[in-house]
């Protein structure tokens, strides 16, 4: 079983409702989800999910001094059950908004600058990153930071939130 780091994006009323009714918000993104894996390569996908790099990105985003947590969400919702590996957090229409001019004004080799095999090693990330690896993970997070930057771009746009949970 791996820990996949996953999102959803959300206008504000569903973001309401979600906050509200945790049990609701769990349904409603499960039909998102199961929508989309019936219509591969939909333009606006609503659900996005970046595989086991989640770990490693949180590091080297908190490295460059990311303004935003993209990786776990800024906020709680009370009384929402595990939805993997803990409860969903969030992110506001706002910070959507300050995510996605953040990732578009950091371009993916700046990411990935200056992190060593050793830093990698050192960091006891999931899922284990051995100094030999390092060099594949950092492309592979960088893959995936690739496939965000579109996605909060698409989600600022719209004036969307962002669900975030690892599964």
């Amino acid at each position: 079983m791996s820990m996949i780091g996953e999102y959803a994006r959300l206008t504000p009323a569903e973001l309401e409702r979600a906050v509200a009714d945790p049990g609701w918000a769990l349904e409603f993104i499960e039909e998102l989800i199961d929508a989309e894996m019936d219509e591969p390569g939909a333009s606006q996908p609503r659900c996005l999910d970046i595989g086991k790099a989640w770990d490693a990105l949180a590091l080297m985003l908190r490295r460059i001094g990311f303004p935003v947590d993209i990786v776990h969400g800024e906020e709680g919702i009370p009384g929402a059950d595990d939805w993997g590996y803990g409860p969903p957090r969030y992110l506001t229409p706002e910070q959507v908004r300050a995510a996605a001019a953040a990732l578009a004004g950091t371009p993916s080799d700046v990411l990935g600058r200056d992190v060593t095999a050793a830093d990698l090693a050192r960091a006891d990330l999931y899922p284990g990153i051995a100094e030999d690896e390092a060099e594949q993970w950092v492309k592979y997070v960088i893959h995936h930071y690739q496939t965000l930057v579109p996605f909060f771009e698409a989600a600022s746009r719209d004036g969307d939130a962002m669900m975030i949970w690892l599964d």
